[in-house]
């Protein structure tokens, strides 16, 4: 059969290559102020970041003792959601609570 020749007989053949990553991970920190209640900063580790009690304490007590803490680590996108959230809330219950959000 070697009358059928291949169309595409002198032309370069290429594959796509799909790479595929893994998203970048954001920190998302609350920040210690001298206004907003312990328990208020444990209720948003248990209902934001959906943390036990046990870990909201842990958490509650780092950003105390040391200014700042690690409520979880997200992508981009749930990590501006989250903060959101935070703000709006600690804004409703009219606390000055703070959080932001840095690379991994």
């Amino acid at each position: 059969m070697a009358e059928h020749k291949d169309q595409r007989e002198g032309s370069v053949l290429t594959k796509d290559l799909i790479e595929t990553r893994e998203p970048s991970m954001y920190k998302v920190l609350l920040h210690n102020d001298d206004y907003t209640t312990m328990e208020f900063v444990i209720f948003i580790l248990e209902t934001v970041f959906q943390k036990s009690t046990p870990d909201a304490t842990k958490i509650m007590l780092n950003v105390h003792q040391e200014g700042i803490g690690v409520a979880g680590v997200y992508t981009r996108e749930i990590c501006e959601t989250k903060i959101s959230v935070v703000h709006h809330l600690a804004k409703k219950n009219e606390f000055p609570l703070r959080c932001s959000m840095e690379t991994v």
